[in-house]
């Protein structure tokens, strides 16, 4: 198994300052597995004093007590004590395995590469395709609860199941859950949401119990039915199939998870049939709340609730919407983020699980707006043939928020028909205007 050059110079060097050290944890799952390795942790008997003071040519830095994170070429790799101490305080590869979180975690590898450690039968578990806990669950997860939602994220992430004995530990101990920061919950809600196939994580959230705890919203949309005629799944499913359809961009996965977040809310049965009105609103406004509470960036969240916001935009489109009205839609989303919104809105249509209707007249207006962005037309006020100070040379204003007024009005008439961008027609229009204004005032 190929050990990258400067891991293994890190190994070699504790190695020969008399120091055991190992590459341990999920870099060596992946070895075995074949996948390629994000992340090389090594694992030593070394203090972090005695690691810090062995590399002092390489930039270093502690974030965590027990760790050196060492920068090489752009990457960091951590270079951790051994975690479990035994009788006098002794240390071992063996003890340190014993307090990871999975078996298929709890390997290590030397320097040599030749032999793997594995005394918790993680290869076995690879082979089953199974995340199970290292010991007894509960002495895992009480260590960090988070783990319960990381047996999740690796199942979704490797194509495994997890075991009984694990799930139903988690299950039972799901309220555990709430000791850890929300940003940390957050990140691997992240890891979840960006796997091929976020739906098995999201079930499997649910069927533990922590889905409820983690994201309650998203329960409330269980079971909840929606009108046959234009949706075939409950909202929950709905969004999971939407999820799933989106590319794995994480403002468009999260745009996905949360585009029907308000609809429980918002659902009244008239005449028999089910609305959601205002639901896209409702629904831009709680994943503000709920971005908020999991700590997501202020620029993230607003392009995640704008997306949402805008989701239904084009829901009463037909073919005979002109340019203009399509120029419209373009602008009320912003030209930047057509790729993510029809992306969206695509899936969004697949998954209502209904032929025909809005799904058959997408392809067309995809094909529109993709036309129109690639035409020249004036996208804002700026870019007209004429300028504020013209608008108050014409109409004898002084500067103000008339002006800015009065170039939206002009702008409305470009967007219908851009030929009418040149100063002569602008300025025709201006004097309409005037001679409209001086009408009234007579």
């Amino acid at each position: 198994m190929e050990i990258p050059e400067f891991v293994r110079s890190v190994l070699e060097r504790l190695n020969s300052h008399g120091h055991e050290a190992y590459v341990a944890g999920g870099a060596v799952r992946d070895l075995l597995m074949g996948r390629p390795v994000s992340d090389w942790d090594v694992a030593s008997s070394a203090s972090p004093q005695e690691i810090a003071g062995l590399f002092p040519g390489t930039r270093h830095f502690r974030l965590k007590h027990e760790t050196v994170t060492l920068v090489h070429e752009g990457r960091s790799y951590e270079v951790t004590s051994f975690r479990g101490e035994g009788e006098a305080g002794t240390r071992d590869i063996e003890r340190d395995l014993g307090h990871r979180d999975f078996t298929i975690d709890a390997m290590a590898l030397g320097a040599g590469a030749e032999e793997v450690l594995d005394p918790f039968r993680g290869r076995e578990d690879i082979r089953k395709r199974l995340v199970r806990a290292v010991g007894k669950p509960e002495d895992r997860f009480g260590e960090d609860p988070l783990r319960m939602l990381r047996a999740v994220r690796l199942a979704t992430e490797l194509g495994f199941r997890i075991d009984p004995g694990t799930l139903r530990t988690a299950s039972r101990m799901g309220d555990e859950i709430r000791r850890v920061a929300q940003e940390r919950i957050r990140e691997e809600v992240m890891k979840i949401l960006l796997t091929p196939r976020p739906s098995t994580g999201f079930h499997l959230m649910k069927k533990t119990g922590l889905l409820g705890r983690v994201l309650p919203e998203l329960i409330e949309g269980v079971g909840k039915r929606q009108n046959p005629q234009v949706h075939r799944y409950t909202i929950f499913r709905h969004i999971m199939e939407t999820v799933d359809r989106v590319k794995a961009d994480p403002v468009l996965r999260l745009a996905a998870l949360l585009h029907d977040i308000a609809k429980p809310r918002t659902r009244k049965k008239i005449a028999g049939r089910f609305h959601f009105y205002g639901h896209e609103k409702a629904s831009a406004l709680l994943a503000r709340e709920i971005m908020g509470r999991l700590k997501f960036s202020n620029d993230t969240t607003s392009q995640v609730a704008h997306l949402i916001a805008l989701h239904m935009r084009d829901l009463d489109y037909r073919s005979t919407w002109s340019d203009g009205a399509v120029r419209r839609l373009i602008r009320d989303v912003g030209e930047e983020n057509m790729g993510r919104y029809l992306s969206l809105r695509e899936a969004d249509l697949l998954a209502h699980g209904v032929v025909g209707g809005k799904t058959a007249l997408f392809p067309e207006l995809k094909a529109r707006i993709e036309k129109l962005c690639g035409s020249p037309y004036p996208r804002k006020a700026r870019e007209l043939a004429i300028d504020g100070r013209n608008v108050m040379e014409a109409l004898h204003f002084s500067p103000g928020p008339e002006v800015g007024r009065v170039l939206g009005l002009l702008m409305e008439r470009v967007i219908d028909d851009p030929s009418l961008n040149t100063e002569e027609s602008l300025a025709a229009m201006l004097q309409e205007m005037k001679g409209g204004a001086s009408q009234e005032e007579g």
